[in-house]
């Protein structure tokens, strides 16, 4: 007895309906990316290993599928290498290659290859699958889409407020109302471990802060202290999680904080600004709202870092994120290439959108129209009709087989086609089609010409 098939865990098929919903969110990016002017590019769905890793960290780099080398790949590992058993050591001989684990260090990567073809500043976005060996559950997958939009070779925050002026667009487009667009700053981060003596910790100190909101003030301070924070410097931050209120007086409260230290309040003055342009500007639907928290992408984010959250009430973590890097191209050799750049969770905002309802009915209606087949005569004057019909636009497709009626309109009715066509014997000799509505019954005697007007 064959084997059922099955996919590997942390993937899924799509169903045509799936297909229609996500092609959907696709679409609406895309199409807000190019209204910003922003160009697209792909890149290859595996890089040289030297290309990805070290690139994210050890949990990045245990995330990473690496592909095996073709043919007898332990065939060139040396015997002493291969009786260590250390799967670390012998990965290096026998897989030079890997999957991407993301679309910023490709285009990074991208960026230096081509810079002598690209006019600077470079605005690219790329919407292509990314895969990460990490643990299934809700809203994370080992294969997803990556919505990305990047701007290098530009220091103007203009750049940012454009950002959050995108992911507003974008979730408008959507109907997705009620999303809140989160934004910190590296530097105000950095100001504060520099202000509690900590600079040397400012990865476990972020890490511990960005725990708040789940596990609250005293376990944060319990984490920090076990990370050799001293307590001192605790207690200098016992303000910042009493910060509330609106962006003005969370700003008002952090300069306070941050009055001895330089990279602290520049960056309150680029998180000002920002403020001040959108405040000005005015958004449609979302909210701009600062969260000193936040610290995603630590490793490589050098000033303003974005997360944006569902609407209240949707259990899902962050739909979209991103943030301003000064030197990400430089680990491939070229300095000074600031860049700054946002990405869309498509595979969780399609979640939200149907948790929420918000898809639009007509998207998953592939066909409008559907011609009952009575005969091979009848056939061959269906199509003919048919082909007029596409030529105008108008989706039509002909039941392949002669069956009963009632099976062809069951067919309809399952595939939500809204319109059916009888073409019979009749209707031949009349030199008329019989145009029925599937949602409502009716039915009526058309020419083509009529048809045609009908279904368009």
């Amino acid at each position: 007895m064959a084997q059922k098939p099955s996919i590997p865990k942390g993937t899924r098929d799509f169903n045509p309906v799936e297909v229609a919903k996500r092609n959907y969110i696709f679409d609406t990016i895309k199409t807000q990316f190019e209204t910003f002017g922003f160009q697209p590019i792909e890149t290859p769905s595996f890089e040289n290993s030297s290309t990805l890793m070290g690139k994210y960290g050890d949990e990045g780099d245990r995330l990473i599928f690496k592909i095996l080398n073709s043919g007898d790949y332990l065939s060139k590992v040396d015997n002493s290498l291969y009786d260590t058993k250390d799967s670390n050591k012998i990965t290096s001989s026998i897989s030079e290659k890997a999957l991407r684990y993301d679309l910023t260090v490709p285009f990074a990567r991208y960026v230096v290859q081509h810079q002598n073809e690209i006019d600077f500043p470079f605005k690219r976005y790329q919407i292509q699958p990314v895969w990460r060996a990490d643990r299934p559950q809700k809203g994370r997958f080992r294969e997803f889409y990556q919505c990305d939009a990047d701007v290098v070779g530009s220091n103007s925050l203009w750049q940012e407020v454009e950002f959050v002026q995108l992911y507003d667009a974008v979730f408008t487009a959507l109907s997705l109302d009620g999303v809140t667009i989160k934004i910190n700053n590296r530097k105000i981060l950095s100001g504060i471990a520099e202000v509690i003596g900590a600079q040397d910790k400012l990865i476990d100190f972020t890490v511990a802060l960005d725990k708040l909101d789940k596990i609250g003030e005293e376990k944060v301070k319990e984490e920090m202290l076990s990370k050799g924070i001293p307590q001192i410097g605790i207690e200098k931050l016992q303000p910042l999680f009493r910060l509330t209120g609106n962006f003005g007086t969370q700003i008002t409260e952090l300069k306070s904080i941050l009055n001895s230290s330089e990279n602290g309040k520049k960056g309150i003055e680029e998180l000002e600004f920002i403020n001040t342009a959108i405040s000005t500007l005015q958004l449609k639907t979302a909210t701009l709202q600062l969260d000193v928290t936040l610290a995603r992408g630590l490793n490589y984010y050098t000033g303003a870092i974005f997360e944006v959250a569902a609407p209240e009430g949707v259990n899902m973590g962050s739909i979209g994120g991103g943030g301003r890097y000064d030197d990400l191209t430089g680990i491939f050799g070229l300095n000074d290439m600031s860049g700054v750049g946002i990405s869309f969770g498509l595979d969780r905002i399609a979640l939200v959108l149907e948790d929420l309802q918000l898809f639009p009915e007509t998207i998953t209606n592939t066909v409008k129209v559907l011609f009952i087949n009575f005969g091979e005569a009848e056939a061959m004057a269906s199509m003919k009709a048919i082909a007029q019909l596409r030529d105008e636009g108008v989706s039509a497709e002909l039941f392949p087989d002669n069956k009963k009626a009632i099976k062809q309109f069951n067919y309809a009715n399952k595939r939500n086609i809204p319109y059916v066509v009888l073409l019979g014997e009749s209707e031949m000799n009349a030199g008329t089609y019989t145009l029925k509505n599937m949602a409502t019954g009716n039915q009526e005697q058309l020419s083509l010409a009529e048809l045609l007007n009908a279904l368009k």
